[in-house]
């Protein structure tokens, strides 16, 4: 079992940058797919970005040219650059993993494992 904890959330203008981490810990080997999606309360769940360990990247069309994701290179930590952040960014982040092969941005709703999230607010 995988334990993800994310961090860097918080509070940013329009326009700003946030970067949010997420810290693998446990069994690391089910982190062969990480990525991000976000979710607010009563509403579903939005792929964000997916990354697989082999370098492969996935971008929602929302975000892509604003967010990058990365991986720390023991592949512990998932990174989400987000620049030139917009209201509708606004939202709870979560880290997910899994060992499955297939790791586009919209199958980060479905990882087996997820983090407790992090609020973003974009004002």
């Amino acid at each position: 079992h995988v334990q993800l904890v994310e961090s860097g959330g918080g509070s940013v203008q329009v326009g700003g940058s946030l970067r949010l981490s997420c810290t693998a810990s446990g069994y690391v080997r089910s982190t062969l797919c990480m990525g991000w999606f976000r979710q607010s309360p009563g509403k579903a769940p939005e792929g964000v970005a997916g990354s697989y360990i082999d370098g492969q990247t996935s971008y929602a069309d929302s975000v892509k040219g604003r967010f990058t994701i990365s991986r720390s290179k023991d592949n512990k930590i998932l990174y989400l650059q987000m620049n030139n952040l917009k209201f509708e960014d606004s939202d709870t982040y979560y880290c997910a993993a899994d060992l499955q092969a297939r790791c586009l941005y919209s199958d980060t709703v479905d990882l087996a494992h997820r983090g407790q999230g992090t609020q973003v607010t974009v004002s």
